[in-house]
Formats: structure tokens, C-alpha cells, sequence
């Protein structure tokens, strides 16, 4: 199986010459493909993070300019971010950031910048993430960290063939060291899903997951990430059994790796395992309780027709919207899509859809903004949004699905079943809840 490592960007001009002829349901995973390593339990560094994180807040307790110190610090709350997801962190990064830039102005603390872009990507902050990674790259233009940050930050603004034009000067700046190819890898992927190319975004991320399994000491969040985001791909195209795989070997990597608990429970509900589910989605709300894992819990909940249960994981949904309307962005787009899956706030999910997309103009940003456009009664914008959704061929069910419903309030039944066909081919049970409603639908 051929893994671009050698030439990463090769088949970046094939996409843009739309390799969209890509069948609606590609070939599943084979047995090999599906576990390239056994998964190993793999050690947490946590004790020596948290001890570093203690030893270097003491240090600036006593030293509050100390920048060096401070931009230690920031790096370890992002770490600590990324394996919990605990929001927390990002503050305290975002606070030791400026306060080191404050220390030493960004000319001079490049390692500062550094890590306020990357707490500002975290934070879902794009346009500020983008505007520093603009200074990083020319403060620093020979480096490939400011065109990675730069790249991952135009990809979320929708801004995609200026993304992988950074993503190719990252490539060449980067090509030496087994962790610059993985972040490369990894970032390849994530171009060849948006352009509906899943057997080249499989290559990419079992290529990432192969040079890190194969370091000294396997960075245990990497590979686990790795072997998520393969059965992220795996589910994508339907093929629960694959994808099963993947997140089970998440979990026996990095045990309580809540991306994988989540996606493991969306699995056996496409199996239709509701109790194993549920226990998956309670396992993961309770290390991150973030909106979209809190309505998925109560989507199945509901099924099962545990009604105040899923009342409950509702009402939680709600109280972290208000939370997130004073407190900043990172949650907008997980509760439009949350109001207007469940036919709540039709106008206030569409105000923060439209908001969002005014700055954040990404494909999912714009199915966001069709989506609560159709809930709204704006028919003619929530078409013209879909449109710009579709524009890259993405192999994603539920935009054929929102494609199909907006198609089928028009009166198009021609056009709303030939989305929905395509979306049932691709994955059928993309979404237990609105999986459920489409199969009730009679076109």
C-alpha cells in the first residue's frame, strides 16, 4: 500500500482537479489495513507533566517575567488540552502566552507567539491563530512550525487552497525528522477527506500512525489520535466493523481517551448495541461533558425511551450554551447544530450559524448555516449555503442528508432522493437520531 511518505503532496494537484469520480462507497477496510500494528498499552507521562507544570508555576511565582518558563508552561496546559480536552487549559496557556509576550515582545519571543497562535487554534479563535502565524512565518520564514499553524488555522476559516499552500511550504521546510512527516501525514489526511478521497486519507493516517508507533517511545496521545481518526474514516464509509477495530485500539493504547469513547459509542449504535452506547457516551461526558457528546447521549436516550434522562442531557446542552454566549466561541457551531437537529431556537440557531460563518467560511461551517437556514424557513439561502457545503464532493452522510432534507422541503423529490440515497449508501447509520428519522421518511 502505497503511503506518500516519500512525496507527501503528490496527489494534492489530483485533487484539485477534482478526483471527486470517487465512488460513493469505497472499498472497506481490509483485516491488515485495520490493525497495521497490535495495539500496546502505551505509558502516561502525566506524573512528570504535572510535576513539570508545579515546578514551573512556582518558578513564576517568583519570577513572573520569566518568559522561558512561561512559554514551558503554555506548551504543557495545550498538552494537557489535547489528551482531556478539559477547556481549562486553553485559558491557562492563552494566559501564560500573553503574559510572556508581554515579558518579551513577539520580535524577540518567538516561542511565545508560538504558543498563543496554537491556544488560539484550540480555542476555535481562527483569525487571530491565523494572523499570528502570519508574524511567525515572517519573523521566522525558514521554519515550518509557522506555515503548520498558519495551514491548520486558513483549513477551519474555509480558506482551503491557501492551506495546502502553506501545508506544501511546511512540507518543505519540514522534510527532516520522523515528527515533522507525521504532522504532515496527518494534515494530508485531513485535505483528502474534505476532497471525498477516503483511500488516500486511510494512507496518510496509517503512514502517521507507522512513524509513530515506530519512535523511541510511541508519544502515546499521537498514536491513539492516530488510530481514532482512522476509525473516524472507517465510519465515514460505513464500515462499522473497521472502525470498531480503530477505536478499541484507541482505548487500549490510551485507556479513557475520550475521542475514542465517544466514536466507540456512535459504533455500537450503528449496530444497534443502544445499552454498550450509552455506557460509551456516560463513560466520555464524564472526562468532557462538551455539547455534541451531551446531545448524542441524549439522542440515545431518548431512543431507548428514557425521556427525562435525555431531558437531562438536553437541559445540560442548554446551560453550557449560556456559558459559551458570555465566555467566548469554542461550543457556537455544536449548538446550532444542536437547536436545529432537535427543532429548538430555530432563529437563534440560525443567528449563531450565520455569525460563525461570516468569519469561519469552512464546508462544515456552511452545512451549519444551511442546516439552521432549513429549521429557520430561509429555504433559498439554506440552498445556496448547501451548495457551498457540497463544493469539495466531501464523502460526508449527514451533508447528504442536510442536502436531501432542504432538496425535499423545495418539493425537489427527484433531487432531496437522490441526496438521501447517496447518504444511506455511504453510511446508513451516520447519526442515530436523524439515521432513525430519514428511514421514517417515504419518498
Amino acid at each position: 500500500m502505497k503511503t506518500w511518505v516519500s512525496t507527501p503532496w503528490a496527489f494534492v494537484a489530483i485533487i484539485a482537479a477534482s478526483l471527486c469520480a470517487c465512488s460513493s462507497n469505497p472499498a472497506r477496510f481490509t483485516a491488515a489495513a485495520a490493525s497495521p500494528a497490535p495495539a500496546v498499552l502505551l505509558p502516561s507521562d502525566s506524573a512528570a507533566v504535572h510535576a513539570q507544570i508545579f515546578w514551573l508555576e512556582n518558578r513564576i511565582q517568583k519570577d513572573p517575567e520569566d518568559f522561558i518558563a512561561l512559554n514551558k508552561l503554555a506548551s504543557q496546559y495545550l498538552q494537557i488540552m489535547r489528551e482531556t480536552g478539559d477547556a481549562t487549559y486553553l485559558q491557562r496557556a492563552s494566559q501564560a502566552a500573553r503574559a510572556s509576550l508581554a515579558s518579551l515582545p513577539a520580535e524577540r519571543n518567538l516561542a511565545g507567539l508560538n504558543v498563543l497562535a496554537q491556544s488560539e487554534y484550540s480555542s476555535h479563535e481562527f483569525a487571530a491563530a491565523r494572523d499570528h502565524a502570519l508574524l511567525l512565518t515572517r519573523l521566522e520564514p525558514n521554519k515550518a512550525y509557522g506555515y503548520q499553524i498558519l495551514g491548520d488555522a486558513l483549513l477551519e476559516l474555509g480558506a482551503y487552497h491557501e492551506a495546502e499552500t502553506a501545508f506544501r511550504k511546511m512540507e518543505q521546510l519540514g522534510t527532516v525528522g520522523d515528527l515533522a512527516r507525521i504532522a504532515s501525514n496527518q494534515r494530508v489526511a485531513r485535505l483528502a477527506m474534505l476532497h471525498g478521497d477516503v483511500n488516500a486519507a486511510q494512507s496518510q493516517l496509517l503512514a502517521a500512525l507507522k512513524l509513530a508507533l515506530a519512535q523511541p517511545l510511541p508519544p502515546r496521545e499521537t498514536v491513539a489520535w492516530c488510530r481514532w481518526q482512522l476509525g473516524e474514516v472507517a465510519f465515514s464509509r460505513g464500515d462499522y466493523i473497521a472502525a470498531e477495530q480503530f477505536d478499541r485500539d484507541a482505548l487500549t493504547t490510551f485507556p479513557g481517551y475520550y475521542r475514542a469513547l465517544s466514536s466507540l459509542g456512535r459504533v455500537r449504535a450503528a449496530g444497534g448495541n443502544f445499552a454498550d452506547a450509552i455506557a460509551q457516551y456516560e463513560a466520555a461526558v464524564r472526562i468532557l461533558p462538551e455539547p455534541l457528546l451531551l446531545s448524542d447521549l441524549g439522542d440515545l436516550y431518548r431512543l431507548v425511551g428514557r425521556e427525562q434522562d435525555a431531558a437531562r442531557e438536553y437541559a445540560l446542552v442548554e446551560a453550557i450554551g449560556r456559558l459559551n454566549a458570555a465566555g467566548g466561541s469554542l461550543y457556537n457551531r455544536q449548538l446550532a447544530l444542536f437547536y436545529a437537529d432537535h427543532d429548538l431556537k430555530a432563529a437563534d440557531a440560525y443567528a449563531m450559524a450565520a455569525r460563525e460563518y461570516a468569519v469561519r467560511r469552512d464546508i462544515y461551517g456552511a452545512d451549519a448555516l444551511a442546516w439552521t437556514a432549513l429549521k429557520a424557513g430561509k429555504l433559498p439561502e439554506a440552498r445556496s449555503a448547501m451548495h457551498l457545503a457540497l463544493r469539495l464532493n466531501t464523502h460526508d452522510s449527514k451533508l447528504l442528508y442536510h442536502a436531501g432534507m432542504i432538496e425535499l422541503a423545495t418539493a425537489d423529490k427527484s433531487k432531496a432522493r437522490a441526496y438521501l440515497d447517496q447518504a444511506v449508501a455511504l453510511n446508513p447509520q451516520f447519526d442515530p437520531l436523524q439515521s432513525a428519522l430519514l428511514k421514517k421518511l417515504a419518498l
